[in-house]
């Protein structure tokens, strides 16, 4: 499964897009998204996906 971002919370402000181990988020018409087909939810790299760790709003990265 992957994770997903919540449009209407996200704020625009990069902290996931640079944490992610896989460059699953991108920026997509002024909005980060990202890509399940990259995302792993961070398995066998971090115990927590990292998108939801940095995110400054909470439930913003959550599973898809």
């Amino acid at each position: 499964m992957a994770y997903k971002i919540v449009a209407s919370q996200c704020t625009v402000c990069s902290a996931c897009e640079f944490e992610c181990p896989n460059a699953a988020i991108s920026l997509k018409n002024d909005m980060y998204v990202i890509n399940p087909d990259l995302c792993t939810e961070c398995e066998g790299q971090y115990d927590t996906p990292q998108c939801a760790v940095v995110c400054p709003v909470e439930d913003t990265c959550i599973p898809a």
